[in-house]
């Protein structure tokens, strides 16, 4: 079985990823319960904001146990700074692609991310597709919009531009990340993400702060009465995205956000089970080619 990694590598990133898509899964849940009060903005600004500590706290802990982290180029701070403001980007056309067609919609179009990072890669760090790894990610962004089960070949055209640029902003700041702990000198895996989350956490948290000052002045008051889920919601989003960077600093992120989408059918068997809802042949199919997809791209990898 072919494979560019070592079994220890590749094992790690797996593991990373699926934790990461878990951990991720609860972060949504602790801020969805703030969005009524704080806004849709003021519940994203938490995610930074107060996942900045956490972030720090996880950078002093790894440091204490492998070592000081290794000072950032500059090459590694413009890294940062495009995968920040990428970051908030993919959020705002995000906000308003489920505003102008719908949740369901917006999310089977942003769920096309895998394909734009791995067409992104190849194009600005020559990071080679291949057509294998290309077919399996083609085939598991197919079966997202398969199993999606809406009717997002009738959305606008607005709606699908948005929606897609949303994915793609998204990954390009998975390929900021990417190339940014790559580009740091020395290190373990671990503590490069670890340092590359902290410089995109506190580029990220001090927007938002200018943000706070003037035009979110009222969810910053909303936020301050729910501290106890803000602080909550911070650790889980802090939580995974170490996990994600440590993933990104094993394998192409390419690889990770493809491997993300297994969400999609764990998230159908939970529904089915739990809620006793049923499936369409259509999305059985999708699920099908998600699962088909991720197989055929872990034997790439």
């Amino acid at each position: 079985m072919p494979c560019g990694l070592s079994r220890g590598r590749r094992l790690t990133w797996v593991i990373a990823s699926l934790l990461a898509s878990l951990t991720q899964t609860a972060r949504n849940a602790a801020q969805r319960g703030l969005v009524s009060e704080a806004g849709t903005m003021g519940a994203t600004a938490v995610r930074f904001v107060f996942g900045l500590p956490f972030a720090l706290i996880f950078l002093a802990v790894i440091a204490l146990l492998t070592g000081a982290p290794p000072v950032p180029a500059p090459e590694v701070w413009g890294w940062a700074v495009l995968g920040a403001a990428a970051q908030i980007g993919g959020t705002a056309l995000m906000l308003r692609s489920m505003e102008v067609q719908g949740f369901g919609v917006a999310t089977a179009l942003i769920k096309t991310e895998p394909a734009s990072l791995a067409l992104l890669a190849a194009v600005f760090v020559a990071e080679p597709l291949g057509p294998l790894r290309l077919a399996a990610i083609a085939l598991a962004v197919a079966g997202v919009l398969l199993a999606s089960g809406t009717e997002w070949r009738r959305a606008s055209r607005a709606a699908i531009l948005i929606g897609v640029a949303s994915g793609a902003l998204f990954g390009l700041s998975a390929l900021a990340f990417r190339a940014g702990i790559v580009a740091l000198p020395s290190g373990s895996a671990l503590i490069r993400a670890s340092l590359m989350l902290c410089l995109t956490l506190g580029l990220q948290a001090a927007a938002f702060g200018f943000w706070f000052l003037h035009p979110g002045r009222a969810a910053f008051a909303a936020i301050r009465l729910r501290l106890r889920d803000s602080f909550s919601a911070g650790f889980l989003g802090a939580a995974a995205s170490q996990l994600w960077f440590l993933a990104f600093a094993l394998t192409p992120a390419a690889n990770v956000r493809t491997l993300a989408l297994i969400e999609v059918p764990l998230a159908a068997v939970v529904s089915r089970r739990m809620f006793a809802e049923t499936m369409t042949a259509r999305q059985l199919i999708g699920m099908g080619l998600i699962v088909a997809g991720i197989a055929l791209l872990l034997r790439t990898v």
